[in-house]
């Protein structure tokens, strides 16, 4: 359920694997990828090799590509599945700055959307707070902000948005 390979408009998305470490970092070490992010540090190989183990441990991350040139553009990931609450996130995102306001962002999460829809009712994303780009994705996407849920972490404050199965336009 959490990692099948979705096939969009712009993108693929596959299962994370081992192998895709060097791909993976080769579009990770933007330093500028990660200057609204919490983690600013990100782009630097030893903190970024942790990333990447979280992910594959997850067991829900997926490499994207580029479905017309096959390269490489980033990772998302379903998380915190809450089965008693019939939701689940997405997040841990990061795209190549070559595709920053092109289509491909809508399209990764319109399939992440579409396939946990399939299971639940309702997706979070949970952001930092200054990270201004990637809250207006969301909201872009129709997600609503919940103030309520909001959390604050030790390196900052990770605000929450929802998207419902019974708001969400299935393209």
């Amino acid at each position: 359920m959490l990692q099948p390979t979705l096939i969009g408009q712009y993108v693929t998305l596959r299962p994370l694997r081992h192998d895709d470490f060097d791909a993976l970092y080769a579009v990770a070490s933007d330093p500028l990828i990660w200057e609204q992010h919490p983690a600013k540090n990100r782009y630097q190989k030893a903190v970024f090799e942790t990333y990447f183990q979280g992910a594959l441990d997850s067991r829900g991350a997926f490499f994207v590509v580029d479905r017309q040139s096959g390269q490489a553009l980033g990772s998302s990931r379903y998380y915190e599945y809450e089965p008693e609450h019939n939701r689940i996130s997405i997040g841990y995102t990061f795209l190549s700055r070559s595709v920053w306001g092109k289509e491909h962002n809508r399209d990764m999460k319109h399939l992440m959307i579409n396939h946990a829809f399939q299971f639940v009712d309702s997706v979070h994303f949970h952001i930092g707070q200054d990270n201004l780009r990637s809250r207006r994705a969301v909201e872009k996407l129709g997600a609503r902000w919940l103030p309520e849920a909001d959390r604050a972490l030790s390196d900052g404050v990770r605000v929450t948005y929802e998207i419902r199965k019974a708001q969400w336009k299935k393209t």
